[in-house]
């Protein structure tokens, strides 16, 4: 389950960096035939067709004010999903994020208050509320059999074999009372609790419920081989491949998301040879994004240019920053008068060397 939301955010996110546009699906598979050869003028090099390599540390994402998301940090690829067509922020259907090895937690009281408000209407569970049991994991709510039941379901995350996320049922109480008590009377089960018909990536199987994040998730897709899956009171932590998880090495990095090699679309632009990095400016224990309102903070930041073509973006902390509204492009009018002052946003980064 924390599996499931992890991966859903951490893929919105990246889907989100700008305004999506519609792309027609193509397979994953690189050995997948393209429809159409691209025109000669739109040749992909060897170079564009490198995986962007992904890096992240200390990250906490946001989706709205009640869900966050701690990346201790990941390391991965953007994998393009066709190949005469670049890995697009603007476009979550053009790459896989591919997670090699990472240590993602989210709190466990917040995928409640995150389920309650994103779950469908006609989701069985209602009023969710999760909260740690020792090793375990403790979901109550309400079902509707005949009248409405408040449900308690104990139960324990693991990875499976394969890289799924398996949620086993210990116990199942309605009304304080073991559910074998009341069969005969409400005969609540697990079907009863999660409905997996025309769910893709969702199974219910025996006392298990199984889910299949790439199959789950919409794009971008997440793709990784998910090892460990255990309760950190307060948290839900996640890891990716053989990930070292030493606190202590971990905390001397800087704050940071980065993108290298490979090409990239973004906005208008195309990076070749990608070379972006977002990075905290307030150096606080995590680097606070704001999903949904991002652009703020990048407008609050401070961009520059590497000696290598590079591009940082250092941006604010979005606790006591003084926002500023984005600056307006400059006319042809002021690009004609010399002795037009610079705009003031621009004039107060400007220095004299």
């Amino acid at each position: 389950m924390a599996a499931v939301v992890i991966a859903l955010l951490l893929g919105w996110f990246l889907g989100r960096l700008a305004m999506r546009r519609p792309l027609s699906s193509a397979p994953a598979d690189s050995s997948a035939t393209v429809n159409s050869a691209a025109p000669p003028s739109q040749a992909v090099s060897s170079d564009d067709l490198a995986p962007t390599l992904v890096y992240a540390h200390n990250i906490m994402l946001r989706k709205g004010p009640d869900f966050r998301i701690y990346v201790v940090w990941i390391s991965g690829q953007m994998v393009r999903t066709n190949r005469n067509v670049n890995p697009s922020f603007d476009e979550p259907d053009s790459f896989i994020l591919q997670i090699q090895k990472g240590v993602i937690r989210a709190n466990i009281g917040d995928i409640g208050k995150y389920l309650n408000s994103a779950a469908p209407s006609d989701t069985p569970l209602k009023k969710i509320n999760i909260q740690p049991a020792g090793e375990l994991i403790k979901i109550s709510g309400t079902v509707k059999k005949v009248i409405p039941l408040p449900v308690e379901i104990l139960g324990s995350l693991a990875a499976t074999p394969d890289g799924l996320v398996r949620f086993h049922v210990q116990h199942i109480s309605v009304l304080k009372v073991p559910v074998k008590g009341l069969l005969g009377t409400f005969d609540v089960n697990l079907s009863d609790l999660v409905r997996s018909t025309n769910v893709a990536g969702v199974t219910v199987s025996g006392n298990d419920i199984i889910f299949d994040t790439e199959k789950l998730l919409p794009p971008p897709h997440i793709r990784g081989q998910l090892t460990t899956v255990e309760v950190k009171v307060p948290d839900i932590e996640v890891i990716y491949g053989n990930a070292p998880n030493d606190p202590i090495q971990l905390a001397q990095w800087h704050n940071f998301l980065r993108f290298r090699n490979g090409a990239l679309n973004f906005g208008k632009l195309t990076m070749h040879h990608a070379d972006l990095t977002m990075i905290d400016a307030a150096n606080e224990p995590w680097f606070d994004l704001d999903l949904v309102n991002y652009q703020d903070q990048l407008v609050n930041g401070n961009t520059r240019m590497t000696a290598q073509a590079g591009l940082e973006i250092y941006m604010p902390s979005l606790k006591g920053q003084t926002p500023r509204h984005a600056g307006q492009s400059v006319t042809m009018q002021w690009l004609k008068n010399r002795n037009t002052s610079l705009p003031p946003d621009v004039a107060a980064k400007t220095k004299t060397y």
